[in-house]
């Protein structure tokens, strides 16, 4: 069986807040379910980052473990997809299966491996059924005018994810405040379904689930009362992870939900939040238009994966430059044989200290340079040392000449340009020159962007 020891892993875990030994409960089958998606819009680039992030774990666990079973749902019952279907006027299906295989095909792109299991919410409803009734007979839940609620106070550990004070957690529910509830706090595990909506039989009536208790479930039916990492975005931490903990003990008597409790950091678009009301928000499949997928996997790799990541136009065309520097040693590396399989040292050793991808990175530079001026054997051995690095973060592991024909047909944003032609508009339309101005924008449509002026200046972006 394969199990390495010789260099530890250490992960952040958001529960006790440090840095722990990883000791799986069994060596032998290591569990690790990640929140996936809700099935209802193409998903933007702040999705993709805990997807690429668990990616780089679940190698690395691979290489370790014999055995790794990694869970990540879709979500295909929701308010958000009901809404969809409406104003489509299209079953529910119609929506949740064309955004589910979309994002197979986007996360695929960005070299993601497929999980080992992909549940689906819908396909689990005997399961959270029985498990709402386990919480009922224990009195963790209690049924109130067609509705099942947890009741918080039940759960003396309730808040330990989060860390924050019961009145914090209220406000930052933005739970219904509804006068059957016994508790503010208290959370919908079953709600009622009108006859326009999506529904499902159950001993408390037609109706479906809530979205804490799918998780739940899910990971009971596939991995078991108690799983080795949930990981997750930082957003999820509250309220979804902590009611899902809180679910999950009470319906196994106490035992833990989840040993290893990780989140990726916020991504920011050019310092500031991403919004609709903004209009900030890209969207993988926009992206991928103008970039490569592992150019965008780069990035997202390129800050720890528990900072926050502010994403610009410099961070992809910077991580499409590395990449082709990176390319271009394995190329000019010709055809040396390149049979080493083990990673080097210091690359394991960044990623086992928590992953660390940017010092992962900075090792992978290293070795590029040093390919670079290498000849003879040594020029193999640092080609198939800089072949295995990447391996662990997904990235080259296509041939140099197929990179680079990609990049030769692709049209690269040049931001540096880009900035120079708008300065040059402004300074046009100061001066009056005003079919000056119109031209210059035309040249900035043509390199595929499009700028907006607003009241804190021009701003621009990649056309869809």
């Amino acid at each position: 069986m394969r199990y390495h020891r010789a260099m530890s892993l250490h992960l952040y875990n958001t529960l006790s807040r440090r840095k722990e030994l990883f000791t799986p409960v069994d060596p032998a089958r290591v569990t690790m379910y990640v929140c996936g998606p809700t099935v209802y819009n193409y998903v933007h680039i702040g999705n993709a980052r805990p997807v690429v992030v668990f990616d780089v774990l679940y190698r690395l666990l691979s290489r370790d473990y014999a055995k790794v079973i990694y869970a990540r749902n879709i979500t295909d019952v929701d308010d958000k997809i009901n809404a969809a279907a409406k104003a489509g006027d299209v079953p529910i299906t119609a929506i949740t299966e064309k955004f589910a295989t979309v994002y197979r095909d986007e996360m695929a792109t960005l070299n993601a491996l497929p999980p080992t299991i992909e549940p689906h919410a819908t396909q689990h409803i005997p399961q959270m059924i029985s498990m709402i009734q386990r919480l009922l007979d224990g009195k963790h839940a209690y049924e109130a005018e067609g509705h099942v609620l947890f009741h918080v106070p039940s759960f003396a550990g309730y808040g330990q994810l989060s860390g924050r004070a019961r009145d914090d957690m209220i406000a930052g529910a933005r739970v219904e405040v509804a006068p059957y509830k016994k508790d503010p706090a208290d959370f919908v595990l079953w709600k009622p379904s009108t006859p326009d909506l999506p529904g499902w039989d159950s001993p408390w009536g037609r109706g479906r689930p809530g979205w804490h208790i799918e998780c739940s479930s899910m990971i009971e039916a596939h991995l078991g009362p108690t799983i080795d990492i949930h990981g997750g975005g930082h957003d999820l931490i509250f309220p979804h992870h902590e009611n899902e903990l809180a679910q999950g003990t009470c319906a196994h008597g106490g035992a833990p939900y989840a040993r290893y409790w990780m989140h990726n950091g916020f991504l920011t678009m050019n310092k500031e939040k991403m919004s609709k009301s903004i209009g900030n928000i890209v969207t993988v499949r926009e992206l991928l238009r103008h970039h490569p997928g592992e150019a965008i996997r780069w990035a997202l790799l390129s800050a720890h994966y528990r900072q926050p990541l502010d994403w610009s136009d410099d961070t992809i065309v910077q991580a499409n430059r590395t990449l082709s520097r990176l390319y271009g040693a394995l190329e000019q590396a010709g055809d040396a044989p390149a049979t080493l399989s083990e990673p080097p040292a210091a690359v394991l050793e960044a990623l086992r200290d928590d992953l660390n991808t940017p010092r992962a990175m900075a090792e992978i530079s290293n070795i590029a340079g040093a390919l670079n001026q290498a000849t003879g054997a040594a020029k193999a051995e640092l080609k198939a040392q800089l072949i295995a690095a990447g391996s662990l973060l997904g990235v080259l592991q296509q041939p140099p000449k197929a990179w680079f024909e990609a990049a030769a047909g692709r049209k690269t944003i040049d931001a540096d340009e880009v900035e120079r032609l708008i300065a040059a508009r402004a300074a046009a339309r100061k001066a009056r020159d005003f079919a000056g101005a119109d031209r210059i924008r035309d040249e900035i449509a043509a390199l595929g962007v499009v700028i907006e002026d607003r009241a804190d200046g021009t701003k621009w972006r990649a056309a869809e």
